[in-house]
């Protein structure tokens, strides 16, 4: 049986989602220390993007990536939601934002571990 790419993949980024949580989780921490400016890691495409990953086209009809016009909203590294008179720059609201696509993130790899899996059993039960 081949390797399972998607697995790691799935395993990468559920690491990346726990580094990211972590990050929040001391932004929240320091929420009233005077100075302190809130930090947030690298995005999972960057890393992705080093990794080297492609995707295979097996058909001539299939879809190009990165040939779609994908309008998702991006914010920016220096953009902060406010700095308070203490020059701490965290906002618990933007932090709960982080914390909930923290969360999406780990719900997705929890699905497609889960949706594999159970692809695989039938797949052993059924040959």
């Amino acid at each position: 049986m081949d390797k399972i790419l998607l697995f790691d993949l799935a395993a990468r980024h559920a690491d990346w989602a726990s580094v990211r949580q972590a990050t929040i989780a001391a932004n929240i921490a320091n929420a009233n220390t005077p100075g302190y400016r809130a930090s947030d890691v690298e995005p999972f495409t960057s890393v992705l993007d080093r990794t080297r990953l492609t995707q295979m086209r097996t058909d001539p009809r299939h879809m190009v990536a990165g040939s779609g016009s994908g309008g998702g909203v991006k914010l920016g590294a220096d953009e902060s939601w406010s700095v308070t008179a203490t020059g701490n720059s965290v906002s618990l609201d933007q932090q709960m934002v982080q914390a909930g696509e923290a969360h999406r993130a780990f719900s997705l790899d929890t699905s497609i571990a889960r949706a594999f899996h159970r692809m695989m059993l039938a797949s052993v039960r059924s040959g």
